[in-house]
């Protein structure tokens, strides 16, 4: 097999500073440079920092990128889009126009060999009952659909709200230790089934290598640009424009 890439937490924006300007810039840059040498691309979640699908509406402002994985797309390369906390209601256009296999939770597959789970990571930081009180909401298809009957400029308003709320959001740095530890966790619960767990979420790139599996997070693109390679069976981390 060609190149496998993993990458999470663009966090594209619709609504867009000079900063993610650039940060788009880049991540259109980098997927145009995985054309004609990867076989598979999984994305880990949040690549939109908002994403809602209208039955006949998609998002002005993301259509650049996406006429850059459609492109790949194209040209053989396999698209996996993992659902995070930021981008989940995913309904026909991704999968019917773009090309991308869309996963509601955990993508699983057997690649060079080892047994990997892919999966955001957002419900395995810590014991967050706010947080998952919240997800269940957004995610039940009774208030997605009532969005859908609402103009799509009130609904993006709303979601800009939601998504500034979720981003600006302190953390303690205790509570931040406990959260990526939670991730590591659940990694290790996983390691009966899976040789590889790959993670997002945290922004924290990093490889951890136990007796019985690895765990790895993509990091993300705010800061890093970082994203993961697998070659021979083992997860590297690289660094774009590095």
């Amino acid at each position: 097999m060609k190149r496998v890439i993993i990458a999470s937490d663009f966090h594209l924006k619709f609504v867009e500073t000079e900063d993610d300007k650039k940060r788009r810039k880049r991540a259109i840059a980098f997927i145009e440079s995985l054309k004609g040498n990867t076989e598979l691309l999984i994305l880990g979640g949040d690549i939109f920092d908002l994403w809602f699908a209208w039955d006949k509406v998609i998002i002005r402002g993301y259509f650049s990128f996406l006429c850059a994985l459609k492109q790949l797309r194209d040209s053989g390369c396999r698209i996996v889009f993992v659902a995070g906390n930021h981008d989940f209601c995913f309904e026909g256009f991704l999968a019917d126009e773009i090309g991308l296999e869309i996963f509601s939770d955990n993508f699983t597959d057997k690649i060079q060999n080892k047994n990997i789970l892919v999966n955001h990571g957002d419900l395995y930081t810590a014991n967050d009952l706010r947080y998952k009180l919240f997800r269940s909401f957004t995610r039940n298809k009774i208030v997605m659909n009532c969005f859908k009957l609402i103009h799509p400029a009130w609904v993006l308003s709303f979601g800009i709200l939601l998504s500034r709320s979720s981003r600006d959001r302190k953390v303690p740095k205790k509570l931040k230790i406990a959260k990526e530890q939670g991730l590591e966790n659940f990694a290790c619960s996983q390691f009966d089934k899976f040789d590889l767990v790959i993670l997002g979420h945290s922004h924290n790139p990093k490889i951890v290598e136990y007796k019985n599996g690895t765990y790895a997070n993509c990091g993300d693109w705010i800061i890093n640009n970082s994203y993961l390679e697998l070659i021979a069976g083992k997860p590297e981390l690289k660094y774009f424009g590095k």
